[in-house]
């Protein structure tokens, strides 16, 4: 079922309630976020939905608090399935062998959208194997993120076995380049599950565009999404008809009056998500832009946050 961006994203949202706020110790609060307001004299210090640094536990120590009222970071497991992924550090036994790479860039994604990531061992593409893996995890996830290979059928075998283990469906979300997606929840708990596909850089753009303001939504914070922002187009560039597609870019903020943006060569190179700053955003109706136009680019901010 073909699916647009924006609603994929409200359902996605509907699924991850901000979790149960309760009082925290100072240190174990660094990076979680404030559930309610904070007054000290008539005066509100710690303002609710902002998340909590080194400067607001310096702060609480300073007026006598020992513990602080916190949304806990969530919990995500990333779990990364196939029968050709091989370790990092490893040897490629064949040509069908790839590096597994997701699980590693997920799950830093996830640390950088301010949950905490668990990384899972790559699973062998095995129905059995793959249940087992996910009902051991649902005891410490708060979110469940699976990816399968690269250029393989590994998705099909992760929606069977999700499937089985709870309310999910399976979706093509209207991206350019991307592929199927499956969202729901499973176990006893109803514990959320994504499954995104397993090329890389259609994995994160995913994971900007859904699981970031997910985790965002859990943790109860007021900025949930990446900031969005105007620029000027140095370069031509076209996308499919019928897609939205997300251009990685470069911006340029030296003439903070007329910021530049520039679309990167090798979009199907992860050197380019490694180098790319923002995504140059094109709605379906858009299947060409000019250089000299202005454009929406969603900015990938390159530190913690």
């Amino acid at each position: 079922m073909s699916i647009r961006v924006a609603d994929l994203a409200a359902q996605l949202l509907a699924l991850s309630k901000p979790l149960a706020a309760f009082d925290m110790p100072l240190l174990d609060s660094h990076g979680a976020t404030l559930a309610s307001d904070v007054s000290f004299k008539d005066r509100v210090v710690l303002r609710s939905g902002s998340r909590i640094r080194a400067t607001q536990i310096g702060l609480a120590a300073a007026i006598g608090l020992d513990r602080l009222p916190t949304r806990p970071q969530p919990r995500v497991v990333v779990v990364s399935v196939g029968d050709d992924l091989v370790e990092p550090g490893s040897q490629l036994s064949d040509s069908e062998d790839e590096f597994e790479t997701n699980s590693w860039l997920l799950t830093t994604a996830v640390k950088e959208a301010g949950g905490v990531g668990y990384r899972v061992t790559t699973v062998p593409e095995n129905s059995e194997s793959l249940k087992d893996v996910i009902e051991d995890q649902l005891v410490r996830a708060d979110l469940l993120v699976i990816c399968g290979e690269s250029h393989d059928e590994s998705f099909a075998s992760i929606f069977k076995v999700i499937k089985e283990l709870g309310e999910v469906q399976s979706v093509m979300p209207n991206i350019e380049a991307s592929g199927a997606h499956a969202f729901g929840t499973i176990g006893p708990d109803k514990t959320p599950i994504v499954v995104l596909p397993g090329d890389p850089i259609s994995a994160y753009i995913s994971m900007e565009l859904f699981i970031r303001p997910m985790i965002r939504n859990m943790l109860g914070l007021n900025d949930i999404h990446r900031p969005i922002a105007r620029a000027t187009l140095t370069n031509e560039i076209e996308s499919s008809p019928g897609k939205h597609s997300f251009i990685r870019a470069s911006l340029n903020g030296d003439k903070p009056e007329r910021r530049l943006v520039t679309a990167l060569d090798n979009q199907d190179d992860l050197v380019t998500l490694s180098d790319a700053t923002g995504l140059i955003v094109m709605n379906e109706e858009t299947t060409r832009l000019k250089a000299g136009e202005e454009v929406d680019v969603l900015l990938l901010e390159r530190r913690f946050n």
